[in-house]
């Protein structure tokens, strides 16, 4: 039987999200893509009870991660049930509706009938009552707003869902979500956008500072981007990762020359910290507290490791960012 370490709260940051009362660890596991029946049960549950003891206290998923699609749940709902019963209220579990799961005009996008039936799939898949975060996981061109946030306050009223949050929301759509969420009395609580060295869309956008005016909390997705920043294309693509095979996520024709020359420079700056150019990327994405948590995937405890290690240095001097942006800008 797992126990969590005793000393589970000592290292992590835990930052406020938004103005609500919930915090959020520095560091964030998303169970995207590893978490599948292709990988082994015990070392899906390895990374698991290795993030909680290092104080990763929040489990991303959405209902389409896996693969196959809802496996990510289920597989997390056998882990809550063998390792983590006692530790639930220790949890903050949050999951998406938005991208296809199952045939039909009702398995996608953003209607009430669509997001409130796969909200209760993914909590039947993870055997729980509520989630602590419901995410309507994309905007839908087709579906008025009005339905989509009624949607989530809905599950808010239900029960089925603590809070709410919206991702991949332009800032427009994003601060539209707050108005219509504030005027139901469920308060917008945090967005979920793709951020990192090499996409900062979220800055260039104004999304950022829309999400500071409105006090609403930001969890980034993909600070690695794609597995770019983690040092395994310093020398080129290697034949078992992502970019190999040419994943949807990651073209191989991405890495090229002058790619690759970038993130040698930016390997060097993670030297000269003493980080890995993994820790340097995550230290940057949380480098202002602008951003509440980042989302961090595994395929090992090992690996965990080095991610959460970045929280030991988030601090970077004038000349430092200046460099960074040299090297990602020129």
């Amino acid at each position: 039987m797992y126990t969590a370490h005793p000393d589970r709260y000592a290292d992590m940051p835990y930052r406020r999200t938004g103005r609500s009362g919930l915090k959020l660890p520095a560091l964030s596991l998303g169970l995207w893509h590893n978490f599948g029946p292709d990988r082994p049960v015990e070392t899906q549950r390895a990374i698991l009870r290795r993030a909680f003891d290092l104080g990763v206290t929040h489990f991303d998923l959405a209902n389409n991660y896996g693969p196959p699609p809802g496996s990510a749940e289920s597989a997390l709902g056998d882990a809550l049930k063998a390792d983590f019963a006692p530790y639930r209220d220790e949890l903050v579990i949050s999951t998406k509706a938005g991208y296809l799961m199952w045939p039909g005009p009702y398995g996608e996008w953003g209607s009430r009938k669509y997001l409130l039936s796969s909200l209760d799939q993914s909590l039947a898949r993870m055997g729980l009552d509520h989630v602590d975060i419901f995410y309507s996981h994309r905007p839908d061109p087709d579906t008025p707003l009005e339905e989509t946030m009624g949607a989530l306050h809905t599950a808010v009223q239900q029960g089925k869902a603590l809070y709410v949050g919206v991702s991949n929301y332009s800032p427009e759509q994003t601060r539209e979500a707050a108005r219509i969420l504030a005027e139901l009395g469920t308060p917008l609580l945090i967005h979920q956008p793709r951020y990192s060295m090499l996409d900062r869309r979220p800055e260039t956008s104004g999304l950022l500072d829309t999400l500071g005016e409105l006090q609403v909390g930001s969890i980034a997705y993909s600070p690695l981007e794609q597995g770019l920043l983690t040092g395994r294309y310093l020398d080129g693509i290697p034949e078992d990762s992502r970019a190999a095979s040419d994943s949807p996520f990651l073209d191989s024709d991405a890495v090229t020359g002058e790619l690759v020359g970038r993130l040698r420079a930016l390997n060097d700056v993670a030297a000269d910290r003493g980080q890995s150019l993994a820790q340097l990327a995550l230290a940057w994405v949380l480098r202002e507290g602008r951003v509440t948590s980042a989302l961090v995937g595994a395929s090992s405890p090992r690996q965990l490791e080095d991610s959460v290690a970045a929280v030991g240095n988030l601090e970077f001097g004038a000349d430092e960012l200046a460099r960074i942006d040299a090297i990602v800008k020129k």
